[in-house]
């Protein structure tokens, strides 16, 4: 699939957002149907992890599928369920084949009308968010799960300087970088929902949207900064896509 979306009639990108697809056989012609809808209304199509019920190719297999029908650019994240199988290498080769633009850790930039919107993506990880927060102490496997945040976190502060021309600039996670999209959840497990760490970079950078998943029980929307952040997750949404419109801005975003 290749990342040039067809003109719009207007300097706004038309944006669907989910995550916690969860793609399984009991709900393949949904997921199929709710792609299909979005043919000619979208000019991006952003999933926020968890495309895949128990991380196996065959679940993604449906998501290559759906993903066709929608005719636009679509770009994903992993999420924790895609690896629970183990299978997240050979997952990520599969959406990759499928013409879907994986993002691991890095960026892309998609031409929709002549404009340049830059997606960051990554999975994000774990942490929790102050005073309850996992510290960089311990036991060797606790500093590995704090070492696997802070890869997450530089590869999400150089993703933002590599589109930061770019005149629109979107975020695309799995976990939270923020306690108020997991309002709802319960407090005991905000640690394995999202990391404050990962909002360093995007007060840094003042990207455009955020999006992320993974909070099923969360809120809607929250902010970092001045940057909206979104819980594109489905239960969360009620349902199949969240919709919305980023304008262009006239000056772009070179100073």
């Amino acid at each position: 699939m290749d990342c040039v979306s067809p003109p719009s009639a207007a300097r706004r990108v038309r944006i669907a957002a989910c995550g916690d697809v969860h793609c399984r056989e009991a709900n393949r012609e949904a997921v199929i149907e709710s792609f299909s809808v979005l043919a000619g209304t979208a000019d991006l199509v952003l999933i926020a992890g968890d495309l895949t019920s128990h991380g196996t190719v065959e679940e993604a297999e449906i998501l290559c599928e759906a993903a066709v029908r929608a005719q636009a650019p679509v770009f994903a994240v992993l999420g924790n369920h895609d690896w629970q199988d183990d299978a997240g290498v050979a997952i990520a080769d599969r959406l990759r084949e499928a013409g879907i633009g994986l993002l691991e850790r890095e960026s892309r930039v998609c031409l929709v009308d002549g404009v340049e919107v830059g997606i960051v993506g990554c999975k994000g990880f774990v942490g929790g968010f102050a005073p309850h927060h996992l510290p960089d102490f311990g036991e060797p496997s606790l500093r590995a799960v704090y070492a696997e945040t802070t890869a997450e976190v530089e590869a999400l502060g150089a993703g933002l300087k590599e589109i930061a021309t770019c005149p629109l600039r979107i975020v695309l996670l799995h976990y939270s970088p923020t306690e108020e999209t997991l309002e709802g959840e319960p407090r005991e497990i905000f640690t394995f929902l999202g990391s404050e760490r990962l909002a360093a970079p995007i007060l840094e950078h003042n990207p455009d949207l955020v999006l992320h998943g993974h909070a099923h029980e969360g809120a809607a929307s929250g902010r970092v900064g001045e940057t909206p952040i979104h819980n594109v997750s489905q239960p969360v949404l009620g349902e199949p896509f969240w919709r919305t419109e980023l304008s262009v801005p006239a000056h772009g975003s070179i100073p």
